[in-house]
């Protein structure tokens, strides 16, 4: 059977509609972006390495029940769904039908994923729901309040002695040319990154979910980071 139906619309919020509709709200957008060859060059070549850090993290096989927030242009879902084990399930959650639909196109039938239209800031689910959660290039498009909840909502729904893997953008290191240039580009292309880039992930980790960042790489001369967070066990 296919995916999960993603069930009813909600609003859109205005930081998607008026600065993202090129990227990821209009269908053409949808059709042009979702090409891996062009998903690897936007990130410099570095989309394999990045994906492949992301899902060792998470183990292969990978076993419990897994959410992911927000779809993502490229193959790191399909392969994630590869690994899963028989009993584990992945939920995906996002607040674009048209990404829900692009997604599922691209995962065809399987039992065991479910995608939901869900706001991330917002998230129906459970506390202590899942597993491991997986946050890959979400934080930096979203302003900063969207942010700090998006993290304490995924905090909540993770389970003691959960996992959290998150990649995103990082501030490269001052030998790496692109810091010269990338963060005036991605203050046009990318208008809410300038203080994930500054302070990091870290800054925007709820502190009062017991998480702790027990593993934290850079990638590409520190123009990426990928973090493994753990949720205290209960």
């Amino acid at each position: 059977m296919p995916p999960s139906a993603p069930g009813k619309t909600i609003p859109v919020p205005d930081y998607l509609r008026v600065h993202y509709w090129w990227a990821y709200v209009h269908p053409r957008a949808v059709r042009f972006f979702e090409r891996q060859w062009l998903v690897n060059l936007i990130l410099w070549g570095n989309y394999n390495r990045l994906r492949s850090a992301a899902l060792a993290l998470m183990g292969q096989p990978v076993h419990g029940r897994l959410l992911q927030v927000a779809c993502a242009y490229g193959d790191i879902t399909p392969v994630l769904v590869g690994r899963l084990d028989h009993q584990a399930s992945l939920d995906i959650v996002d607040i674009l039908p048209v990404q829900l639909g692009n997604l599922g196109r691209k995962l065809g039938p399987d039992d065991r994923v479910h995608m939901h239209c869900m706001n991330s800031a917002s998230l129906r689910f459970d506390g202590g729901s899942f597993d491991q959660v997986l946050l890959f290039f979400l934080l930096h498009e979203q302003p900063a309040e969207v942010r700090e909840q998006t993290l304490r909502e995924a905090a909540r729904v993770l389970c003691p002695g959960g996992r959290m893997v998150i990649v995103d953008y990082s501030r490269p290191v001052w030998f790496n040319p692109f810091r010269y240039f990338w963060k005036p580009l991605l203050k046009v292309i990318e208008p809410f990154s300038a203080d994930l880039l500054d302070h990091g992930i870290a800054r925007w980790i709820p502190k009062d979910q017991g998480l702790r960042i027990v593993e934290q790489r850079s990638v590409f001369g520190r123009l990426y980071q990928v973090l493994l967070i753990e949720k205290a066990a209960a």
